[in-house]
């Protein structure tokens, strides 16, 4: 697609060959985030003992809560880079990832500072079992200290994504995969080392990924120190980069507050629920991903855009996106359904475990459709920067969430499952409410193009 006449320096082409090159990669780069767990979780699962199990799904959803808390360090980092990559402004594209890296080493050791609380707090809003909370706490004990590096990784992503090279990102995104998988057959299987095992070969991936980042950033970027250090702390760009953070942080927690909820609801109802609950949202994750791929290549086209001040290519970037995104959700659900009592039974043992989990496998096949507009708008969002609304619209449909799983709770485990759904339905229905005026507001001028003809007309 031409770009606008009127457009900034650096648009972007819009077409669906540029959506494939940017989402495909990404749909399996993302896939390294859940599989993260689903490799701890499927390593552990073979041992056949759910308290174990069950130790790692709980203990993961902390690392979740308290990593994905922070993932404004990657979709921050890819917003504002787009937008200086279609400004054509090199040198804010390198100050953007010194500032990202500087608040994930600085969150990083902070983390590490304050473990006992975060893992009194973490394991007590569960409440799980006694078993499953002192195996889930030696695991703890060790991964904690892999936060910097995870961190690093959020900023590194963010400035590669940014830039469109998303068949970069997935290389380094499958060197950390591949190494957790070895990392932690090796730990947990050659030398017998259990939960501690897996912790130690999660956070060896995570350093292994962390030093390959620096290195490809470096090659992207060239030498990130030559910054000049006024660029790096200008007042106005910091003030807005704690903005768009702020606002992500607070959108990131209330989705990681919904999942410990679902999370401890399970657990409320024994082991085996919670277990199967986990290796379900295991499923959901690799499907989520998938779809993420799509939001990745929203967020970038859009966000480069934008800093084109490009309205055309802004638009066909969300509607291509979306068709996308829709056609894949239809098909991941489907295979879901086909294929998820094969996934079931890769990750554990127990009978009664997969038996428990194949009763509500609908609920997760269900998943991708539900949330197709919700992904994609939110690469929408995140490219653009319109992060206050992203965040307002996340705590109304948080909030309707828990008005529905209590409604729904007689219902039980299906309730549960239910209410989950209604939430990410309601995320994506939220947001693309929210679209068009902040669409129209972003481009007034564009806006103002459509409007003229038609006046004109009407005077005739």
């Amino acid at each position: 697609m031409a770009s606008n006449p009127s457009a900034g320096v650096n648009p972007p082409q819009i077409s669906h060959a540029r959506v494939a090159r940017l989402a495909l990669p990404m749909t399996l780069a993302h896939l390294s985030t859940p599989l993260l767990g689903v490799a701890d979780v499927g390593v552990i699962g073979r041992l056949g003992q759910a308290h174990l199990l069950g130790a790692i799904a709980a203990t993961a959803v902390i690392f979740d809560f308290i990593f994905w808390s922070f993932g404004f360090l990657r979709m921050g980092t890819a917003g504002l880079t787009a937008q200086a990559l279609g400004a054509d402004d090199g040198g804010e594209q390198r100050a953007t990832l010194l500032r990202a890296l500087i608040v994930a080493l600085a969150i990083g050791t902070a983390m590490i500072c304050l473990q006992a609380p975060i893992a009194w707090t973490g394991f007590g809003a569960l409440a799980a079992s006694p078993e499953v909370t002192g195996a889930g706490r030696q695991y703890f004990d060790i991964r904690i200290w892999s936060a910097p590096f995870a961190l690093a990784n959020y900023a590194f992503m963010g400035a590669i994504v940014g830039r469109g090279r998303t068949d970069i990102a997935l290389a380094l995104q499958v060197l950390i995969n591949l190494g957790n998988i070895g990392l932690n057959v090796a730990f947990v299987y050659g030398l017998g080392l259990g939960v501690q095992g897996s912790a130690i070969g999660t956070l060896a991936a995570e350093l292994l990924g962390a030093l390959a980042g620096l290195l490809v950033v470096w090659r992207m970027y060239g030498d990130l120190f030559s910054v000049a250090r006024g660029l790096v702390f200008d007042r106005v760009k910091l003030t807005r980069m704690f903005a768009i953070n702020r606002d992500i942080f607070v959108r990131n927690t209330a989705l990681l507050f919904a999942l410990v909820f679902f999370t401890a609801q399970g657990a409320r109802g024994g082991d085996v629920r919670l277990a199967a609950n986990a290796i379900l949202l295991n499923l959901v994750f690799v499907a989520a991903f998938f779809l993420d791929g799509f939001a990745t290549a929203a967020e970038q086209m859009c966000g480069q855009s934008l800093g084109a001040r490009d309205a055309r290519s802004f638009r066909a970037s969300v509607r291509l996106t979306l068709l996308w995104c829709f056609t894949f959700a239809a098909g991941l659900s489907a295979s879901a359904l086909l294929c998820g009592n094969s996934f079931i039974a890769l990750l554990t043992t127990s009978q009664q475990v997969r038996a428990y989990a194949s009763d509500y496998l609908v609920f997760a096949a269900l998943m991708p459709l539900a949330g197709a507009l919700t992904y994609e708008f939110d690469g929408v969002f995140v490219g653009a920067t319109w992060t206050r609304d992203m965040r307002n619209m996340m705590l109304l449909s948080l909030a309707l969430f828990i008005a529905s799983f209590y409604l729904l709770r007689p219902l039980g485990n299906s309730g549960l499952w239910l209410a989950l759904l209604f939430f990410l339905a309601a995320r994506g229905l939220t947001l693309a409410w929210r679209y068009r005026k902040l669409s129209a507001l972003s481009f007034p001028l564009a806006q103002s193009a459509a409007v003229a003809p038609i006046a004109s007309a009407r005077r005739g």
